[in-house]
């Protein structure tokens, strides 16, 4: 016994050190992603909501690479577009974009288009963007087998809303290889109140999607709180939507929502088994 502890007393040290270097690795930044996220060709209302949505942390934790091949789904705006298109664009990787199917909606139609012409602005910065659909009888977000990582912001609610937040789970595990990641931040629901199939409030309880991406198929990894906010109490008179940025009240009590900021997210990371 003496000796065997004689052993472990000469390997420990090795192994505290090597521990060590793991996680000062894990934890060192990605240079060409903090390029991409201080990038001052970015949108400065983009660039302001960082603080809040904490792009480079949260990239790093689905464990993005410039060389992936990487599907975003219904990207709004271009707020992860614009960091994403230029990551990958230098890095040598692919990028799809899955859009809404048009027609749907009229005023995702108006965002969509404005998404384009923000792209088509950007377009040597942001290099090749693949453009796919992801919506009702659209599911081909991307090549079978094709994707490294998928990646979905705050939009399962509305997947859910329109009745098929399952189908576009199943889409994002058709299009990952074996061992891809699927990423999803959404608006983190009251556990204490019972999941509302529609989502109307935009708030989804996170066990709930957990139960929905296992159903797919996936394997949850890990969770992240880095986009948490305790101040947000989910019992809003318009939703999700009366905090920032939508500001759905306008000058109605706005001091007191911006104080809140925004909403309570959770961050989810998924795999694809291999």
């Amino acid at each position: 016994m003496k000796n065997r502890i004689s052993r472990l007393a000469r390997v420990m040290p090795a192994v505290i050190v090597l521990s060590v270097s793991v996680i000062a690795f894990a934890a060192a930044p990605d240079a060409a992603l903090t390029a991409a996220v201080t990038d001052p060709g970015r949108t400065a209302t983009f660039a302001a909501r960082d603080a809040a949505r904490h792009p480079t942390e949260e990239l790093s934790f689905f464990g993005i690479n410039p060389r992936m091949t990487i599907v975003e789904l219904w990207p709004g705006g271009g707020y992860w577009t614009e960091i994403l298109g230029a990551y990958l664009a230098k890095g040598g990787g692919t990028y799809y974009v899955a859009l809404n199917v048009p027609g749907d909606d009229a005023g995702e139609d108006k965002v969509v288009e404005r998404w384009r012409s923000k792209l088509s602005a950007q377009k040597d910065r942001l290099g090749t963007v693949h453009e796919t659909l992801l919506g009702p009888k659209h599911f081909d977000i991307a090549p079978p087998g094709s994707a490294d990582l998928v990646l979905t912001f705050r939009n399962l609610h509305n997947w859910m809303h329109d009745g098929y937040a399952e189908q576009a789970l199943a889409a994002s595990f058709m299009a990952l290889k074996p061992g891809g990641i699927l990423g999803i931040e959404e608006h983190r629901g009251r556990n204490d109140r019972p999941q509302d199939p529609k989502a109307e409030d935009g708030y989804v309880r996170q066990d709930y999607t957990i139960a929905l991406a296992k159903k797919a198929g996936f394997v949850l990894l890990h969770s992240s709180e880095i986009n948490a906010n305790t101040k947000d109490t989910k019992d809003w008179v318009d939703g999700v939507w009366t905090l920032p940025p939508t500001l759905s009240q306008g000058d109605k009590d706005r001091a007191r929502y911006v104080a809140v900021g925004e909403a309570d997210n959770f961050v989810l990371k998924f795999q694809k088994p291999r």
